[in-house]
């Protein structure tokens, strides 16, 4: 029985990666990027801009910078590590070239969706919650829509892939130290139970420290070895270009494999239009909209073009990649061992337990927004939150290829839903970046009110009340 499970749903994912999923995220990206005459280019420096200014603390709520790392906690996680590695051991280095591509077009998909959180967010106490559960309810006024996409991210980012995340620590820390993986669970659990049940503001506290040693940390290893091999790196970006169009054979690669791991991966890791980074932008304290969608935006780039190339580099220029039967984490490491000697190992275990437990973080308060959709209630609350620790620790323990299958399953799901929606909806916020514009063109600093746009109605927190406190 759990064979035929598995055979059945190897075969709807493999419909739903090569080819479905494909066409959508590049066509949708594609007709975000001409809308919005190149946003990811023409507005590179503002969203720097913007996000620097946010990054002072908010008495009031979640400020923009903390929403950011928040989103980015769920971005940086094994993906950048693992799934990079996995890409280029199935695909070829060409893989890295496809990551590229979806990372230019998907960041605009992240603007749109991002945009519309915040345009449809809704207050919570002392701070807000919305995604796009939310915009599907309000915009689409599609309640049923919503609360689809509410279990689809509920289950595969909330219960399923935080039990692929500890699973990965533990394993890693199994092998590199041969600690037993029910203690490293049980610590670990423990850990994480203590911060979700300090609510979002302690998540967003956690997500903020943790993001930026991490990313610091980790491109400042990938500099190093990139300046130790300097001479080589021509050689080998020429190597992942020839490969991305099936020019150059090497592992095995061509154009089909290249581009259906490269998207795949790279989508895993910047969730560009996937509709789970919304969760986190629509809790930021904002003067207007379009400032979360280009700090958001930002974060696609930041996690492919920087995290995720880091560590394709680290891979491509040790040579590790064209040994047979390595992937995954121990491509990864065997990399790493190449560059920097043995200890590696044990030092990239503990840089996948920070890397994972950020992911764990992200990927719980995108459930917990959701729950809050479906059902406002305390107690579907803490039924959530007893079942996201009880996956931490069945993931510790198990062996997960049948659930991460799963997961891919619902995730692909997740984007079919929100790619629709975000289509549907893309006037509204492009129409809230022609009045960001506008503002800016004449020297303020942009407020946003919901009859600024024609059409545009439901929206709680804009409903004309200039305000930074929306």
């Amino acid at each position: 029985m759990q064979q035929v499970l598995q055979d059945g749903i190897t075969l709807i994912n493999d419909l739903l990666w090569s080819k479905l999923l494909i066409i959508m995220l590049i066509g949708a990206g594609l007709y975000f990027t001409f809308r919005s005459k190149f946003l990811q280019v023409r507005l590179l420096g503002e969203m720097f801009r913007v996000l620097r200014e946010s990054g002072g603390k908010n008495k009031d709520g979640i400020s923009p910078f903390q929403a950011f790392c928040i989103s980015m906690a769920a971005r940086v996680g094994t993906g950048n590590i693992t799934g990079v590695a996995i890409a280029i051991a199935l695909g070829g280095p060409g893989a890295v070239f496809w990551m590229w591509v979806l990372a230019v077009i998907g960041s605009v998909s992240a603007f749109v969706e991002s945009t519309l959180a915040q345009i449809y967010k809704v207050r919570d106490g002392g701070g807000f919650r919305g995604g796009p559960a939310y915009y599907m309810e309000k915009g689409l006024k599609k309640r049923w829509m919503g609360i689809l996409f509410a279990i689809l991210i509920t289950l595969s980012f909330g219960l399923v892939f935080n039990a692929v995340q500890s699973n990965t620590i533990t394993v890693a820390f199994a092998n590199s130290f041969g600690t037993d993986r029910l203690i490293v669970g049980l610590i670990m659990t423990v850990a994480f139970g203590a911060i979700i049940i300090g609510g979002v503001k302690r998540i967003a506290k956690m997500s903020e420290y943790i993001v930026i040693i991490l990313a610091v940390l980790y491109i400042g290893i990938a500099l190093f070895i990139v300046l130790t091999n300097i001479t080589q790196l021509p050689g080998v970006i020429g190597q992942i270009v020839k490969n991305a169009f099936g020019f150059d054979q090497i592992a095995g690669g061509s154009i089909g494999a290249a581009l259906m791991n490269g998207i795949k991966r790279g989508l895993f890791s910047n969730e560009a239009g996937m509709g789970s980074a919304p969760n986190a932008a629509a809790t930021a304290t904002t003067s207007h909209p379009v400032k979360q969608g280009l700090i958001q935006a930002f974060g696609v780039l930041t996690d492919t073009l920087i995290i995720c190339t880091s560590t394709a580099f680290i891979v491509l220029l040790s040579g590790a990649y064209k040994q047979q039967g390595l992937g995954g984490i121990e491509l990864t490491q065997a990399a790493l061992s190449v560059h920097i000697g043995s200890w590696a190992s044990g030092f990239l275990a503990i840089m996948v337990f920070l890397f994972a437990f950020s992911t764990l973080i992200g990927n719980y308060y995108y459930g917990e927004t959701n729950i809050e959709f479906i059902k406002s209630s305390k107690g579907w609350l803490w039924a959530y939150r007893i079942g996201v620790l009880a996956m931490v620790m069945f993931g510790a323990v198990a062996k997960v290829q049948l659930v991460w299958d799963m997961a891919d399953l619902f995730m692909g799901l997740m984007v079919i839903v929100n790619l629709i929606a975000i289509v549907l909806l893309a006037r509204f916020a492009f129409g809230a970046l022609a009045d960001y514009m506008r503002q800016k063109k004449a020297g303020q600093d942009p407020v946003f009110r919901s009859s600024s746009i024609r059409g545009l109605t439901d929206t709680e927190c804009w409903d004309d009340q200039p305000s930074t406190k929306s």
